[in-house]
């Protein structure tokens, strides 16, 4: 037993247990198939209070901390991953960027129909030509001549939920010549002119998780949908994917230990030349390290929830402990599926079973929030103090 693991923080784990169970894993597959998006889910999930979990009761969130998030995130990707993806963005994007840099009034407005289910939330960074180089980014707004609002133009691309969220903070461009510190963060709601929700991608895995561009064509952002100042976009950007990593990290935990339980089960069942596939050594080997690497995702992850935790008053970051857990976690989630499928064989390989999705929902974990190069860049600077 951990001591910081406390009997709130079980009780909510075991909710999102019992819901990853009975309401999301009997529809997981078909979902996956069709690519539709789950809203029915998880709007039941904002109603339980899965889509704001660290948001105060104040602004309609369950008011708990990042070990719950992370414990809740770890069974909801469990029985699926695109519904953890979506309850990421949420809760880590989203909530979490307007929660710390947002005033009381876009708090108010915008954060408590996103923490309670009521509307989706999303967090546009990535352009086609621009993703972990933010400063290169091409898309722009511009104060117009009455200083009332930015006139926004560009394309973004790989916005998760976007087709079908109800508010995005945006990343754009409002000073190109200082590069990344010419980044602005805005609070865009997608039911206004000049907003376009562009293709939706056609993805490996995570596939009832929508992501399509976006397109600005002179859309119009109030002044006071600016989030923080002018040029702080970067800054806001980069602590929320702090968060975020740890979102992701326990996403890729959650499907890593799926796999890892189907795999205990079925060495324990299938039979081959006269005995359990358990009893081989081969099969004995891949187990064990597939334990010894989960349990070492999972306290990398709650170490840092506690460090993010630890940071929560004033400006401390928790980068190093954020990337040690997402990209330890997210090679953990790549590794344990493909054992798994070796392990189950020609079973592992059909979709009768659902190791190949856990296979394929893995990879992006690798990818997004900041690929496993941008972790061990971030990790190395820490270490080393250099640039």
């Amino acid at each position: 037993m951990l001591p910081f693991i406390t009997d709130e923080h079980r009780m909510i784990a075991q909710a999102a247990r019992d819901f990853g169970r009975n309401s999301i894993a009997p529809i997981a597959a078909e979902h996956d198939e069709t690519g539709e998006f789950p809203l029915q889910t998880i709007r039941e999930m904002g109603q339980l209070g899965f889509m704001g979990i660290e948001v105060p009761e104040e602004y309609g969130g369950a008011g708990m901390d990042t070990l719950a998030y992370v414990l809740a995130m770890v069974e909801i990707s469990k029985a699926d991953a695109s519904h953890g993806t979506i309850m990421s963005v949420n809760n880590s994007l989203y909530a979490h960027g307007l929660l710390k840099f947002g005033t009381e009034e876009q708090k108010q407005k915008y954060l408590v129909p996103i923490a309670t289910g009521q509307k989706i939330g999303a967090y546009s960074l990535t352009e086609p030509m621009s993703g972990s180089d933010a400063g290169t980014m091409k898309s722009r707004a511009v104060l117009n001549p009455e200083g009332t609002a930015y006139v926004i133009n560009g394309r973004k691309s790989w916005v998760t939920s976007a087709p079908y969220a109800d508010v995005i903070i945006l990343f754009t461009m409002t000073q190109p010549e200082k590069k990344h510190r010419g980044v602005t963060a805005f609070i865009i709601e997608t039911d206004q002119p000049g907003f376009i929700r562009g293709k939706k991608e056609p993805k490996l895995g995570i596939r009832a998780s929508a992501t399509s561009e976006i397109i600005f064509d002179n859309y119009e952002c109030p002044v006071e949908n600016r989030l923080g100042a002018e040029g702080e976009g970067f800054k806001i950007a980069m602590t929320v994917l702090d968060a975020g990593r740890i979102g992701i990290a326990s996403q890729a935990l959650g499907i890593a230990e799926a796999a890892f339980e189907a795999s205990v089960a079925y060495a324990k069942e299938r039979e081959a030349f006269g005995q359990k596939i358990g009893e081989f050594q081969q099969i004995q080997a891949k187990l064990a390290d597939m334990k010894c690497r989960v349990d070492a995702s999972r306290l990398l992850i709650y170490q840092a929830a506690l460090a993010k935790m630890a940071a929560k008053t004033g400006d401390g970051r928790y980068s190093l402990e954020a990337s040690e857990a997402k990209l330890f976690a997210s090679e953990t989630a790549m590794w344990v599926t493909t054992q798994a499928i070796q392990i189950h064989g020609g079973m592992g390989y059909s979709k009768e079973m659902p190791l190949e999705r856990y296979f394929r929902d893995a990879k992006i974990t690798e990818i997004y929030e900041g690929t496993s190069e941008i972790q061990r860049m971030v990790i190395a600077r820490a270490l080393t103090g250099l640039r």
